[in-house]
């Protein structure tokens, strides 16, 4: 079985954290319409969906992704880098146990998922406002031992490494090169996004299918290209949220 959590968008959206962009109002019906499109989709392709329900405490908690990273061994708690998310992470955690043994973020580290790639046994960790190096020698404490390399990427212009680069299949990553530097993917066959798309760069790689922001055709159209099956999905609302298509699910296969 393949598994995604995802939680229920909450009433308090509009008050969710911003780091890049200016707040605009979100249209809280609209971006549920979206997500229920996104947990219809998932279901579509053969992942069931755990949807927790909506946490009106926690203007984020939409964007589950930043609570904990999923590896095959185990999943690792995050410890987020706003101080307003970390209560997210505990009922996160309730649900992960059914599928994982649990490994933590101590203080001193702060940690969001977003900023995480893991593409096979290649870890990628997004250097940012919400991640510091303790975090990021934590997880390689925790994943070195399994055979995981982990590399951390310096990122900039944007909120977390998963906004300028997502893996795709087993060697594909899409990049947005401004935001960073392209070396660090050496070995991989890099995707840039179009000039003129530089937001989407965050993409969701569901196996059968990988999963575009409609705002974004070139850039859906190139992923194609490369010979993978690509759906496009409406995440606007999401998005004034500095939220994107990874960030609303933790997945998790069957080993």
């Amino acid at each position: 079985m393949r598994y995604a959590i995802t939680r229920e968008v909450p009433g308090t959206i509009n008050d969710c954290q911003l780091v890049e962009l200016d707040r605009s109002v979100i249209d809280k019906e609209k971006a549920r319409r979206q997500h229920q499109a996104y947990c219809d989709l998932l279901t579509s392709v053969g992942w069931k969906v755990v949807t927790l329900p909506r946490e009106d405490r926690w203007p984020d908690s939409v964007f589950v992704e930043d609570t904990a990273i999923v590896v095959d061994e185990c999943a690792i708690l995050a410890r987020p880098g706003a101080e307003s998310r970390r209560a997210e992470v505990a009922p996160i955690a309730e649900v992960l146990r059914r599928y994982r043994a649990l490994e933590q973020i101590d203080p001193a580290g702060t940690l969001d998922g977003g900023d995480v790639l893991v593409q096979g046994q290649k870890v990628w960790i997004g250097r940012t406002s919400r991640t510091n190096n303790h975090a990021i020698d934590q997880v390689k404490a925790i994943l070195q031992p399994f055979g995981y390399t982990v590399q951390s990427v310096a990122v900039a212009g944007c909120l977390h490494l998963k906004s300028a680069a997502t893996p795709v299949g087993e060697r594909h990553v899409v990049v947005n090169t401004q935001w960073v530097d392209v070396s660090a993917f050496e070995g991989c066959e890099v995707i840039e996004t179009p000039a003129d798309e530089p937001g989407g760069a965050n993409v969701l790689d569901l196996g059968d299918c990988v999963v575009v922001d409609a705002r974004y055709p070139g850039l859906q159209q190139k992923i194609s290209e490369r010979g993978f099956q690509s759906e496009a999905l409406e995440a606007s609302e999401l998005a004034k949220a500095e939220g994107a298509l990874t960030c609303c699910s933790l997945l998790i296969q069957d080993v």
